[in-house]
């Protein structure tokens, strides 16, 4: 029976146009979008932090907010490290199956049993005795050589040997049956689908249907090899030939794939690889002329030629970009290169793989900065990854080595624990830009980091996540890891590289109520184009849902969007890149200074959680971070912003210290109902029948609270085109004259059980005395 691709908690929702619900979804934009929507850029986003297609698959976790599955163990205990301890919590997941026992089908976060489980919830680790590890590769060249590849097929992602050995996997491991189960139910839609229809989306190009297509070719991939069944062959060349025929592209050349956005061209590329690779014993001969002759014609000549021809301009992503575009743009032309080298009688991709590699080495494995942050934005993580996995996991097994892919930048591995600790209780950090659909963008590279950089922790946390279940997981996820990911793991977690200067901090990693607030400070520029002007940008979760986020992408085929990231780029008279579009405090209706270098300090309790999934935390668990911001304004003498938790980290306080000469207006988005006391210095906010309490410590003369819609000021330079409209976003403010005032926001979350009396009411402590004792 195939997966129920109907979600709870979506009365209003359609079909989705992408056959089995758009699994890949754009991951946590500001707003969520109705069903059967305009293409990228175009939406008009009614809700902070949610997906933008929330028609989920059932079977691809475990289920919705309801669920279906209790937990069968509550006992309580500390975790051991020791061998005994992990294979006993190897049998003890085995018992309990699926740790979350729902998917949180608004936010889409996995939802965990109120429990402890001495045996499962132990510290994370890989078996190494374990019989769930694969079979001993045979090809194991004694000089790798990116030219000289396996003699057998497929070569890339999974050789024959994993593909054998993979149902007696499935049959042991409650999630690779339950990914399994769900990607023959993708693969059954779009087997019943039309092959998918060209799309060109202006100046971005044909991104969404290119990717579209290799997530369809993947499914029937794995479809193929795991039941035997040729109709997936059959299928699999009729998206092939719909995809080189003259209905896609502008006619039949060379620029079919739409090289000059060359992501669309990388992309197709790998879906057309993995078909003649996968499948390559069940073509015909001529079935492989044609598709190596449309790969070499449409996707490898025109990416050779960026390389060898100083006069295309098609291969700028090849120089001192370190960004999603070059690891996916060299990722689609690796795998394209390796999956027809020896049939290839041009010499094109055995040319082609003298450059990538290197190339990806001198920039794809650069993004990720000295702490882990991703160089774009929290979204552009996952292209950028998925490029990376991709080809690096491509070259592993196709030609024996990776060739410094996931060493060359010693830090890469941190990027693990980035994309960790930037998703919160709701959804992710959202800053920036977040990209098209992602489809075959997926957070599943975890899966394959987890094994290649022994951190065990990553798989633990990606595979209970609603995108784990793909064709690439089935390979990367090693079924002997026990343990949970949160037992051990710090509840904070500091980001310095200056690039980007970021917080996270939490009060639990599974309880979907959770406080979660993370806030950044960084450069302004230096991000491929893709951040906001947002020095002290925000967002705050609590009660299970997100009080004050993020606006997310502008419309990417607004003139000049993508211009430069100058101080006079026609991108900063977007709201939604604007200062005043962010969670931040804006002085003289000006946007803040692309030439931004702020200070910051972090500490933290060190609260870790343990086994459990109910965390009693210490009176004096709490974390802070705090700026100044004063390099980011013209008009000010000085500016410094600091959040902190308070009380068992169940409070929230930002202060911002301010000596300007410009206008103040302390602003923060959020899709909260507003209501304003009649002092003006507090207000209640209610969303999603949760309440929280903002109030002003200290309040100086004249400060009140007031709304806004999320609009330009009236004194905003026009942009070259129209905003989008943000509605349903109410925009709290609190606006000043010139000169020097002191901000407090301590922010109540109405939690279960509390009194009024039980919120505490801070001391008044400058900035610069901040300390974990300072408040208590």
């Amino acid at each position: 029976m195939p997966a129920n691709y109907d979600s709870i908690h979506s009365g209003n929702q359609g079909q989705s146009p992408y056959g089995s619900g758009d699994p890949y979804y754009n991951e946590s934009t500001g707003y969520i979008t109705p069903n059967n929507a305009p293409k990228k850029g175009t939406s008009k986003w009614i809700k902070i932090g949610i997906p933008v297609a929330v028609i989920v698959i059932v079977a691809a976790v475990v289920g919705g907010v309801l669920g279906s599955r209790a937990s069968d163990d509550d006992s309580s205990a500390s975790s051991s490290g020791s061998t005994a301890a992990a294979s006993s919590a190897v049998s003890a997941k085995n018992e309990i199956g699926i740790f979350a026992t729902a998917t949180n089908s608004e936010y889409m976060i996995p939802v965990y049993p109120s429990t402890t489980n001495e045996a499962a919830f132990t510290t994370p680790t890989f078996q190494a005795s374990s019989d769930l590890q694969w079979p001993e590769d045979s090809f194991k060249p004694s000089t790798p050589s990116v030219t000289t590849v396996r003699d057998d097929r497929p070569r890339l992602i999974a050789p024959k040997y994993m593909l054998d050995a993979l149902p007696d996997r499935i049959q042991q491991d409650i999630y690779l049956q339950s990914w399994n189960d769900t990607i023959f139910g993708n693969a059954t839609d779009y087997y019943s689908a039309d092959p998918v229809t060209y799309y060109l989306d202006g100046d971005s190009g044909a991104l969404d249907v290119n990717r579209e297509v290799k997530m369809r070719v993947k499914a029937f991939a794995y479809a193929y090899h795991m039941s035997g069944d040729t109709k997936w062959v059959d299928r699999t060349y009729s998206e092939l030939e719909n995809a080189a025929s003259d209905t896609w592209g502008e006619g039949n050349n060379a620029s079919k794939w739409n090289p000059s956005h060359f992501l669309d061209t990388a992309e197709m590329s790998a879906a057309f690889a993995i078909a003649y690779d996968w499948m390559y014993d069940m073509w015909t001969d001529e079935q492989k002329t044609n598709i190596r002759t449309w790969l070499l014609t449409y996707g490898l000549q025109p990416g050779l030629a960026t390389y060898t021809d100083s006069s295309n301009y098609y291969g700028w992503w090849q120089k001192n970009t370190t960004g999603n575009w070059n690891c996916v743009c060299n990722g689609g032309l690796t795998m394209g290169s390796l999956a027809i080298l020896g049939d290839d009688d041009t010499g094109t991709a055995e040319s082609l793989l003298g450059y990538t590699v290197d190339n990806a080495k001198e920039n794809c494995v650069n993004a990720p900065s000295s702490d882990g942050t991703w160089a774009e934005t929290a979204n552009y993580w996952y292209f950028g990854n998925t490029g990376h996995a991709e080809m690096t996991a491509s070259l592993i097994s196709a030609t024996g080595d990776d060739y410094g892919m996931l060493d060359a930048n010693p830090d890469y591995y941190k990027t693990g624990l980035f994309h960790m600790y930037v998703t919160g209780a709701t959804s992710l950090f959202n800053y920036g830009d977040h990209g098209p659909n992602k489809f075959t963008a997926t957070a599943n590279a975890l899966h394959f980091y987890a094994q290649q950089y022994e951190q065990p922790v990553y798989s633990l946390f990606q595979r209970d996540q609603h995108d784990s279940a793909e064709p690439w997981s089935m390979f990367w996820y090693d079924p002997s890891i026990s343990g949970a990911f949160w037992n051990d793991l710090a509840l904070d977690m500091y980001f310095d590289n200056e690039l980007d200067q970021w917080a996270s901090m939490r009060s639990s990693w599974t309880d979907s109520n959770a406080l979660y607030v993370a806030m950044k400070a960084g450069k302004n520029q230096g991000h491929q184009t893709h951040n906001d002007l947002d020095v002290g940008d925000f967002v705050v979760d609590a009660l299970g849902t997100r009080w004050f986020g993020e606006l997310g992408s502008g419309d990417y085929l607004s003139t000049n969007y993508f211009s430069n990231d100058e101080q006079d780029s026609d991108r900063w008279k977007y709201y939604r890149k604007m200062t005043e579009g962010q969670n931040t405090v804006l002085i003289g209706a000006a946007n803040q200074l692309v030439t931004a270098t702020p200070t910051v300090s972090f500490d933290t309790s060190g609260t870790k959680q343990g086994s459990s999934t109910v965390l009693d935390l210490e009176e004096d668990s709490t974390a802070y971070f705090t700026m100044d911001m004063t390099s980011a304004y013209d008009d000010v003498t000085s500016m410094k912003r600091g959040i902190r938790l308070l009380n068992k980290r169940r409070q929230v306080l930002i202060r911002d210290e301010i000596d300007a000469t410009g206008s103040v207006m302390w602003r923060a988005h959020t899709n909260a109902t507003v209501t304003i006391d009649d002092s003006g210095t507090s207000a209640t906010m209610e969303l999603d029948g949760k309440t929280m309490k903002i109030s002003m410590q200290n309040p100086p003369s004249g400060a009140k609270f007031t709304t806004m819609e999320a609009k330009r000021l009236d004194s905003d330079v026009t942009p070259p085109v129209p905003d989008q409209e943000n509605p349903g976003v109410t925009v709290l403010c609190v606006e000043l004259d010139a000169g020097t005032y002191t901000l407090e926001m301590l922010m109540n979350p109405q939690w279960d059980g509390m009194s009024d009396s039980d919120f505490v009411t801070p001391s008044d402590v400058a900035l610069d005395d901040w300390s974990l004792t300072s408040h208590n």
